[in-house]
């Protein structure tokens, strides 16, 4: 049974704690950024309610996670969505077995009590009205108001936000008032080719370094050319790989082959349009993996147009 507490005459049922596991490997200098951002280093200085962005799938929850380890506090997380009302990021009426009705005390609300950190994920995709609600809470004021229960929710002074943002065309704009309240903001980038494999084998320690070299490579090669695949993709493109494997290993399709069907089914046809294309680079240049540039993706590189071409007439005049 959920913990609960008497507030102003009125009892909450509170949420449960977030058990979610989650290291972070790599691009440590963000993680120092977020946990500096919930430092206070005075009695009248307050804790800020950063702003985690960077494209879906790249660790932005993730890293309030490990965030909130770091700290060793509880953690909750509210999923925020177009249709998010005031009451459900703060306190909900439901119907108890007795019949009666009982109070819902939110994640958010119950880490405001027990003085934990609430990652609210993916906070562009709500609306301006619950934002408004939250507005007290994000300021110095650090409080709620809940309509339904009747009560003002002070926030504990251990209590800790952050809000993750992805960067895509299917969210609200939020307001500049709730925006300056929500400050700084923390990007983050791709991880890096040592990093993201460090972060498949840590998610699948099991997986065939050749499939994890595939996708590693896939990935690197999405990264640079800025295409919307991430490391979240990536492993589930290699885990449906593995299971495909595993589920008939008598059959003679080879580990490339389930690596490239997984592929189209995770991520379809263009993400095989880009794996075709590294490939006939890959050949070309005797068999190499390389990084892939915007020139190499267009054009092979004794094209007049790839940025790295050089005419070998240029040479000779200027060596004249």
């Amino acid at each position: 049974m959920n913990p609960t507490v008497d507030l102003d005459g009125v009892r909450l049922h509170l949420s449960r704690p977030d058990t979610s596991q989650g290291d972070w490997i790599g691009q440590r200098e963000v993680l120092k950024q977020l946990l500096a951002c919930w430092l206070v280093v005075d009695e009248r200085d307050l804790p800020l309610a950063p702003r985690l962005i960077g494209s879906p799938g790249i660790g932005k929850t993730t890293l309030g996670i490990a965030a909130a380890h770091a700290r060793k506090q509880e953690l909750y997380i509210y999923q925020c969505t177009a249709d998010t009302r005031p009451e459900d990021l703060l306190i909900s009426p439901v119907l108890a077995e007795s019949g009666k009705i009982q109070y819902q005390a939110s994640p958010l609300v119950t880490a405001m009590l027990r003085g934990g950190v609430v990652v609210l994920d993916e906070g562009n995709r709500m609306n301006e009205k619950s934002w408004a609600s939250l507005a007290p809470l994000l300021d110095h004021r650090r409080y709620v108001e809940s309509i339904v229960a009747g009560i003002t929710i002070h926030a504990h002074p251990n209590f800790r936000c952050a809000v993750t943002m992805n960067e895509d065309d299917s969210t609200y704009e939020i307001p500049d008032y709730i925006l300056s309240r929500l400050q700084p903001t923390l990007t983050l980038g791709h991880p890096t080719r040592q990093d993201e494999m460090a972060i498949l084998k840590y998610h699948l320690p099991f997986a065939d370094e050749e499939m994890l070299d595939l996708t590693v490579e896939f990935l690197q090669n999405s990264h640079q050319l800025k295409l919307d695949f991430s490391t979240r993709d990536g492993i589930n493109v290699l885990r449906y790989a593995l299971k495909m494997v595993a589920a008939d290993p008598t059959h003679p399709l080879a580990k490339d082959a389930a690596w490239r069907a997984s592929l189209q089914a995770c991520l379809g046809d263009d993400a095989i349009d880009l794996q075709s294309m590294a490939e006939r680079k890959s050949h070309a240049l005797g068999g190499n993996a390389v990084p892939m540039g915007l020139g190499d993706f267009f054009f092979d590189p004794n094209h007049p147009l790839h940025p790295d071409y050089e005419d070998d007439e240029d040479e000779d005049e200027d060596d004249n």
